[in-house]
């Protein structure tokens, strides 16, 4: 079993906040292209704020995995539910559609940086 060194955790720390960032200007494309204003209107800030959680805590996590990553987001989930910010059925299907982003977090997390 191959021991994990401080250069291999930072590599992968900085592949999350890669991944955040894309997944940041894929927001502001969303919200800021042609179709904007319409996807404006549909917005709910809950949901914006829940996705930034759910790549805070995945920042601080020392080690990533698909358990793990699930976890974190049934957390984040649990959180946004027992606080009323969203109702239960849309706080669960946002929950599904981050557990689906793994595989291409999983991707991005084993390229080695350059």
């Amino acid at each position: 079993m191959k021991k994990q060194t401080k250069t291999n955790n930072t590599a992968q720390t900085l592949t999350i906040i890669g991944a955040a960032a894309a997944g940041l200007a894929a927001t502001a494309y969303f919200f800021l292209g042609p179709n904007g204003k319409k996807h404006q209107k549909h917005a709910k800030a809950w949901a914006i704020k829940m996705k930034g959680d759910v790549v805070e805590k995945l920042e601080l996590a020392r080690e990533i995995s698909e358990p793990i990553y699930h976890q974190i987001i049934d957390a984040v989930a649990a959180e946004y539910e027992d606080g009323k910010k969203a109702s239960g059925e849309e706080v669960r299907a946002l929950a599904g559609d981050l557990k689906k982003h793994w595989k291409s977090l999983k991707t991005k997390l084993m390229k080695k940086p350059r």
